[in-house]
């Protein structure tokens, strides 16, 4: 694995128009997108037709693409590449819908204490609850997309968020309470 530091530095170039830090960048986040595409995949349907590749390399090109962000470290980039691995998926699931009236994509709330819950929710109520929750507490909304999906450590929010470590685990309690209502149901 490489070091967080050269990461930041490879981002830094990146965001600078430095080129030529694009294969090394590559290389150097390749492993964790792939275990984050993985992660999320493994709560999918077994039938699943986006294979991890595919993910990974649709999330890269959109993240390299995003010449506006200014990377502040390596937490920051897998931050974003969480939400972009999100969307991806989300937007998988409307096509396939579209195509498959009434077929459901689950996933677990990995992390969440189950027995509140119902059921698993589907990735798409689960991302309007998320949109809910933003309109709401936009912080919270954003720790649970750092905590949930791409995996951060309360310090690494907290590095992202520039807030303190206390007030990550606080919204995320907060956080998780108002999904457990908005999903233990099934109500959305």
């Amino acid at each position: 694995m490489t070091d967080a530091n050269d990461v930041t530095a490879l981002l830094v170039a990146w965001s600078n128009g430095e080129t030529a830090a694009g294969m090394p960048l590559m290389d150097a986040v390749y492993g964790e997108l792939r275990q984050l595409a993985r992660r999320y995949l493994r709560h999918e349907r077994p039938d699943h037709s986006l294979p991890a590749t595919a993910l990974v390399h649709e999330a890269y090109v959109k993240l390299v693409d995003q010449r506006r962000v200014r990377w502040q470290n390596r937490a920051h980039f897998y931050a974003v590449a969480a939400q972009v691995m999100r969307r991806l998926l989300v937007d998988h699931a409307r096509a396939h819908h579209a195509e498959k009236r009434g077929a459901a994509v689950t996933i677990s709330l990995d992390g969440v204490d189950r027995s509140a819950l119902a059921r698993d929710p589907d990735l798409e109520l689960l991302d309007a609850a998320l949109d809910r929750l933003r309109t709401l507490d936009h912080r919270q909304s954003q720790i649970v997309e750092l905590r949930f999906f791409a995996g951060l450590t309360v310090d690494e929010i907290a590095e992202v968020l520039g807030v303190a470590p206390i007030t990550v685990k606080r919204d995320w309690a907060m956080a998780r309470s108002w999904l457990y209502r908005e999903l233990g149901d099934g109500a959305v």
